[in-house]
């Protein structure tokens, strides 16, 4: 296995660090969001907008109602 230089290790840290902050605010307003300004099961987003860029993604972009 290769070994990241200092540069690369500072890339992927930072862009964990985004990954967490974007998923703990997509969590946020799903959990404080009522159902029914939710398009889809709230469970559903919890977990795929929680773990993923593009989960969480999709959820401000379609998974809002307004």
């Amino acid at each position: 296995m290769r070994k990241l230089d200092p540069r690369g290790r500072a890339v992927v840290i930072a862009l964990t660090a985004a990954q967490a902050v974007i998923g703990t605010l997509t969590v946020r307003d799903i959990s404080k969001r009522p159902a029914e300004h939710v398009r889809g099961p709230k469970l559903f987003w919890k977990i795929w907008g929680g773990t993923n860029t593009l989960g969480s993604a999709a959820y401000w972009l379609i998974g809002r109602r307004k």
